[in-house]
């Protein structure tokens, strides 16, 4: 009898493993057209195209013009950062952007990288490609695709790229060079937009595939933040045999129980996984949490359902388009400038580089259809899209910086990455990572791939 109750549990427990282990699912690999108007019978091209910045004098005036005639509101006393952007420091802003700031100079710092254009699925994408200078005998670069969110732009990792393809002239070692990717989200920059409805994260994930494909790369790397953390999550999920590694700087963990342990974490956090950094992280939960979404998310509802209607003004105001864009610039850098009257922005950037990005947007008039990707991406509620329930099965590396909108602890991650590989609390920044702190986040990407092929 004993012996039938022990081959019944073994049995039993059997059962249970395979029923509730990890199914290493896909998602399907479908294709789609995004273009104008119907899909043409005729092949698509697929050639890949030299592109270049170019601006004009008349562009240059226009923007002048119109930084001429904005009518400021003058900010509350003592207001700081807690209303928005402090109209007070945008006067500094717009008088450095219509008398100092040289876009021309600008343009030409975007065009020392080799700039490119390709169709696919109907859609003219942008990408730069940047090849070592040179590497050690007998080595070869390994591809690594960077993928950009919003506010944010391709120019965000241009500080990041050198610590990658030459590092040995940037003081790290060459062990590991890399032949770096960044192309634009089709409706970000000078990739097109899309002209259909529907056009979300995994889209981008198979259009960016493509790419990588088109330029001769069956195996490679991916990195991401903000939607760049999501679109390199959905190329794994899409194509896991081809994605190498794939590391982050954020992620998008749902899941109700983990909402319980941050309740009782300040007390049992221990029992949860947290570690005391984690803890530090994430307590006081009221301000770290709840605070810090309401106050940071306001935002995301709009875009979320009705994008076009504020996207009309920003389009149309340089620098109304600067101040929505660069508030975020400020908090999300560190949800504690909000108490200065300058929002910290000169802390970690320069005006150039601040403006050089709104320029991007400005000039390509992409607000937006940028904007339209949180509707597309999020307008149909949480956990809507199959991604969002399916773990990720490739290994996977994820900085943690400080300052991020929501610390993620690394129980989390491996919940949603099972093959977690390598876990880093970084020592500072936030949420612009590569924009930031080029160096430590290049120095956390270069320890995941030596972790993962020395396994």
């Amino acid at each position: 009898m004993w012996l039938e109750i022990l081959l019944a549990s073994v049995l039993g427990f059997v059962i249970y493993w395979f029923i509730s282990r990890d199914k290493e699912e896909t998602l399907p690999l479908e294709d789609g057209w995004w273009g104008p108007g119907a899909k043409p019978a005729a092949r698509e091209d697929e050639s890949i195209r030299p592109f270049k910045v170019e601006t004009s004098d008349e562009e240059i005036k226009d923007v002048h013009q119109r930084i001429d005639k904005f009518r400021l509101t003058p900010p509350l006393e003592d207001s700081r950062f807690h209303y928005g952007f402090n109209a007070t420091y945008l006067k500094k802003i717009t008088s450095y952007w219509r008398n100092e700031f040289d876009w021309k100079k600008q343009v030409d710092i975007l065009n020392r990288y080799p700039h490119f254009k390709t169709k696919i699925e109907g859609l003219d994408i942008h990408f730069i490609h940047v090849k070592p200078p040179q590497l050690p005998a007998g080595r070869s670069a390994r591809p690594l695709l960077m993928v950009h969110g919003w506010p944010g732009s391709f120019y965000e990792f241009y500080k990041i790229i050198p610590f990658l393809t030459d590092p040995k002239n940037h003081g790290l070692s060459d062990e590991h060079v890399f032949e770096v990717i960044c192309p634009s989200i089709p409706g970000y920059g000078f990739s097109e937009a899309s002209s259909k409805k529907g056009f979300d994260s995994v889209a981008t994930a198979r259009i960016f595939y493509k790419l990588m494909l088109r330029l001769g790369f069956q195996e490679f790397y991916i990195q991401g933040g903000d939607w760049g953390a999501l679109i390199c999550t959905n190329m794994a999920q899409l194509v896991p045999s081809h994605v190498k590694g794939l590391h982050l700087n954020m992620a998008l963990i749902l899941r109700n129980s983990f909402t319980l342990t941050l309740l009782l974490g300040r007390r049992f956090g221990g029992l949860f996984g947290y570690t005391e950094r984690d803890m530090e992280l994430m307590y006081p939960f009221k301000e770290k949490f709840l605070y810090s979404i309401m106050r940071e998310s306001g935002y995301m509802h709009i875009q979320c359902t009705k994008p076009d209607t504020v996207g009309c003004a920003l389009n149309d105001s340089p620098v109304g388009l600067a101040a929505y864009i660069l508030e975020k610039f400020s908090t999300w850098t560190n949800a504690e400038y909000r108490n200065l009257e300058d929002g910290g922005l000169e802390k970690k950037f320069s005006l150039d580089e601040l403006l050089t990005n709104i320029m991007l947007y400005w000039t390509t008039g992409t607000i937006v259809s940028s904007q339209r990707y949180y509707k597309e991406n999020l307008g149909q509620g949480w956990m809507a899209h199959k991604h969002e329930r399916m773990k990720v099965h490739v290994p996977t590396g994820f900085a943690a910086f400080p300052f991020e909108l929501v610390h993620v602890p690394e129980k989390w991650v491996k919940f949603k990455y099972p093959k977690l590989i390598s876990y880093s609390y970084m020592a500072r920044g936030g949420h612009f990572a590569a924009f930031e702190e080029p160096e430590l986040l290049a120095r956390d990407i270069r320890k995941f791939v030596s972790l993962l092929e020395h396994q």
